[in-house]
């Protein structure tokens, strides 16, 4: 007979907010293999493409470092000296620096980890203590790293036996060889030798890159009590919700909500205010407010009107013009007819609108007739 689960399990997928939690506090997808081999690439890189230039710059300083004639002794300048040498050497050191950075920045960008988290540099008193570092070198991470520094060791000591192997001869024949010619074949030998132990490392990288992703997600994985209580926390408790929903409806007197549920149309600000508009073609003259409000009264609105089907429509300026203009009861201004029957019509066809895809239209409010959240009136044609 089988047991139940433990309900301390970690069984369940990391969500998006804890995976966002994680980053902040540090806790990214990292490979430090992968970093070491693009800084190898970058290295063997340069070596291959800017090598020669490095040479012959050094070539150069040294040179004019070892020449003295007399104009040096009469015109004698150190600063325009070490300007002139100084620009020689450094200009293919920055190209390797450049080239370092980017190979720095490479690799986090390329697993998704690049940025700024200051919370990881935050001060933890578990980096010193003596047992975390015990348990980390002899527990299961310690004897992952103690077999990807045997597995680095093995290849790439391989591929240096082979490089050796392949090399010999050459190297045999350096001596013989002039000076020029031996320094351009042995940074040719120098620049394969790092392309092919940089092939190297990127074959452990493509290792360690999905192992690392994989102790990630287990690190990450929540119970199912966290995942409940995230989405208790994001979407509200239902205990909440429902009481909310219960003072929503007890603002309200029994009429208005009865007038809500047959009202035509609700406009919104989007939430702060909210309109409930009656217009029955034959029965009444002009469209008449049954229903406004703000704050918790226009919540309650919007939430009757959806319990009903009425068209919730979002228009700001015309529902602060009506809820300051006019009252429950009573008509709107003539001043909003225009705008108001451009919604009604709107309404009235809703169904093959949506069908159609026909977008809720733009209404003009008279400049007379806008008001700022506070109530105020704004002054026509100020912005």
């Amino acid at each position: 007979m089988s047991s139940a689960p433990d309900k301390d399990q970690q069984t369940e997928q990391a969500t998006p907010k804890r995976r966002a939690e994680a980053a902040r506090e540090g806790d990214v997808l990292m490979s430090r293999e992968l970093a070491t081999a693009l800084m190898m690439l970058a290295a063997a890189g340069w070596v291959i493409a800017a090598g020669g230039w490095f040479v012959q710059s050094a070539s150069n300083l040294v040179r004019r470092g070892l020449t003295l004639t007399s104009a040096d002794v009469a015109d004698f300048d150190p600063a325009q000296a070490l300007l002139r040498n100084g620009v020689d050497i450094l200009l293919p050191l920055v190209s390797l620096f450049a080239l370092a950075l980017g190979a720095a920045v490479a690799g986090p960008a390329l697993l998704g980890s690049l940025g700024w988290r200051g919370k990881a540099l935050a001060f933890k008193g578990g980096r010193i203590n003596p047992l975390s570092g015990i348990k980390r070198i002899f527990g299961v991470q310690g004897v992952v790293e103690l077999g990807k520094a045997l597995a680095k060791v093995l290849l790439l000591g391989l591929i240096g036996y082979w490089l050796v192997v392949q090399s010999l001869p050459a190297i045999m024949n350096l001596a013989a060889a002039d000076l020029i010619g031996a320094i351009g074949l042995a940074g040719k030998a120098i620049g394969h030798s790092l392309l092919a132990l940089s092939a190297g490392l990127v074959v452990i990288a493509l290792i360690d890159v999905p192992a690392q992703w994989f102790q990630r997600n287990k690190r990450l994985m929540m119970t199912k009590e966290q995942v409940k209580e995230e989405m208790r926390q994001a979407d509200g408790a239902p205990e909440l919700k429902q009481a909310q929903r219960q003072r929503q409806h007890e603002i309200m007197s029994g009429s208005a909500r009865k007038a809500v549920t047959e009202a035509t149309v609700v406009l919104t600000n989007p939430s702060h205010f909210s309109v409930a508009l009656r217009y029955r073609p034959g029965v009444d003259a002009a469209p008449v407010v049954v229903a406004r409000g703000r704050g918790d009264v226009a919540l309650s609105i919007r939430e009757l009107a959806r319990g009903a089907n009425v068209p919730i429509l979002e228009y700001p300026q015309l529902t602060r013009a009506i809820y300051f203009t006019a009252r429950a009861g009573r008509v709107i201004p003539e001043e909003l007819f225009v705008a108001v029957a451009t919604v009604l019509a709107f309404v009235f066809q809703l169904e093959r609108a949506m069908a159609d895809g026909i977008t809720q239209p733009v209404v003009d409010v008279p400049e007379t007739h806008h008001f700022d959240p506070d109530g105020r009136r704004k002054v026509p044609g100020q912005a």
